[in-house]
């Protein structure tokens, strides 16, 4: 069994920052891509930033040069760097994790998501 909790969130004004973090535990034996997805009320989720096993990160263009996502593969653990935030961040923030138990293929985690409320 594999979770995955984030934690984070929360509400802050325009201009600020955040730091989300995803941690999982449970049986496992590895962790390729961690990514991080959002959805807004009334709008479909969207991936917003997602690294590879060795760090290798990728980006959303609405978050570039704002957003920064890492990891600490010692600790499993993904986190989300949100800078210079806006309203239209405002979302609820989910990780997810492509985990391998060794118990056949590795396969997709989800958290549980966290809120993300940017005021004006």
């Amino acid at each position: 069994q594999v979770q995955l909790v984030e934690s984070g969130g929360g509400l802050v004004q325009a201009g600020g920052s955040l730091r989300l973090s995803c941690a999982a535990s449970g049986s496992i034996a590895s962790i390729g891509f961690m990514r991080w997805y959002r959805q807004a009320p009334g709008k479909q989720r969207e991936l917003v930033a997602a690294i590879t096993s060795v760090g290798t990160p990728t980006y959303t263009n609405a978050v570039k040069g704002r957003f920064t996502i890492s990891r600490d593969n010692a600790k499993n653990t993904v986190y989300l760097q949100m800078n210079s935030l806006k309203p239209e961040d405002t979302a609820v923030y989910s990780c997810n994790a492509v985990v391998g138990t060794g118990r056949g293929p590795a396969r997709d985690y989800w958290g549980q998501g966290t809120q993300v409320t940017v005021s004006t």
